[in-house]
């Protein structure tokens, strides 16, 4: 139980609302969670589902109806043939990483994951007495892999390989022709790859993110990872999938079985309505997560000692603080005690995190410009040591 790590937005969330208790006043920037409402189709849909009796258990790997829905978008996203059985649905994201790691991965096998990235990935790694080895994001590259320092990182005992684009924490993209080179990397290796692209609908360019299942050869080696959550503002809805080779599938079922039984039934019937349904509140919330996300690196940018590239995707700010002569955690420490805005110190995401914060703007614009300004007024703490170097 010693090598599970976990989430630290939820630790700073502890102690920024500890602080609101003794009446300080907090502007959140912590969370990874939509601060929109669930559309209200997807509502409505919940509520008819529990009127008509939807309160049962269901199949262990989906409803049958929601399993097709999944299989439909994922064959018109990405560009590739799913069917149903290729799709397991589960409680959330975090499930499909857990049972494919458990499913593939022993002790002594080497898994190879983006750092900084989720935390989770490094500790359900370390769980299951497999090596992680952290391929870095490099913030030059436009939080990308350095591909040669990618390929040199293939070993024979590599059994998998975590991607994440759009990114959490950096909001960046691995390139097209990137995934492209990965693929051609891992096509003739006996190595599987979890794609994590839970943000996969939260992009700024216009042009939908590359999965590397499109790949040749490289559907029956990847576990897609997606849900609801981010999407459809579903976060506490528990609801997420993993699309994968049939036979894992099987494993996956096994796995829920043990665990969970299955997905509460209601909210896949609203998951349903969430797919097939309209998607214009998908839109407006991408349009004003964009307006968000140039406001706040526009201000991040405006404060001495950081730098901060505009992301690509996903809606987090991954501003570099090492011109503030200041740790990451001491300054994230700071600027929750004495400013009043909380945010997540980047070593949290891994070793090549430190020098890093992350601001989540999922939060209303007014919050996050107010936000800005109590960092600049703290800001002379460290503007003249760090002008001076």
């Amino acid at each position: 139980m010693s090598q599970l790590g976990v989430e630290s937005a939820f630790d700073v969330l502890l102690r920024a609302r500890a602080l609101e208790a003794q009446g300080r006043s907090v502007i959140h920037l912590e969370l990874g969670e939509p601060d929109f409402p669930t559309p209200a189709h997807i509502v409505e849909a919940a509520k008819k589902a529990l009127d008509e009796g939807w309160t049962h258990y269901g199949p262990t790997p989906g409803l049958p109806e929601l399993r097709e829905a999944i299989a439909a978008a994922v064959s018109r996203t990405r560009g590739i043939p799913v069917e149903p059985r290729n799709v397991s649905v589960v409680p959330g994201g975090k499930p499909i990483m857990f049972f494919t790691l458990l499913a593939l991965v022993e002790p002594g096998d080497e898994v190879i994951y983006p750092n900084p990235g989720f935390p989770i990935y490094e500790s359900m790694i370390r769980f299951l007495g497999a090596r992680p080895v952290p391929v870095p994001l490099e913030e030059r590259r436009g939080f990308s892999f350095d591909l040669d320092l990618f390929r040199d990182s293939l070993t024979p005992r590599t059994k998998l390989v975590i991607l994440n684009s759009p990114q959490n924490p950096t909001g960046g993209m691995i390139p097209a022709a990137d995934i492209g080179r990965i693929a051609e990397l891992l096509r003739e290796r006996d190595v599987m790859v979890l794609s994590d692209e839970i943000y996969s609908r939260i992009v700024y360019s216009g042009e939908p993110p590359v999965s590397i299942s499109s790949f040749p050869g490289m559907l029956e080696k990847t576990i897609i990872l997606d849900g609801f959550s981010k999407t459809y503002a579903m976060t506490g809805w528990r609801i997420g999938y993993g699309v994968m080779p049939a036979w894992l599938v099987d494993a996956v079922t096994k796995l829920m079985v043990n665990s969970n039984s299955c997905t509460a039934s209601f909210t896949q019937r609203a998951a349903i309505a969430a797919l097939t349904g309209p998607q214009d509140s998908v839109a407006v919330m991408v349009a004003e997560f964009r307006r968000r996300r140039d406001a706040i690196c526009a201000e991040l940018n405006r404060i001495p000692g950081f730098r901060c590239a505009v992301p690509e995707g996903a809606f987090y700010a991954f501003p570099n603080v090492t011109g503030t002569g200041m740790a990451s955690k001491e300054l994230a420490d700071l600027l929750l005690q004495d400013a009043g805005v909380a945010g997540v110190d980047g070593g949290c995401f891994g070793q090549y995190g430190e020098g890093y914060i992350r601001f989540s703007y999922a939060n209303a614009l007014p919050n996050i410009l107010e936000a800005m300004e109590r960092i600049k007024r703290v800001s002379a703490r460290w503007e003249r040591p760090a002008t001076a170097r």
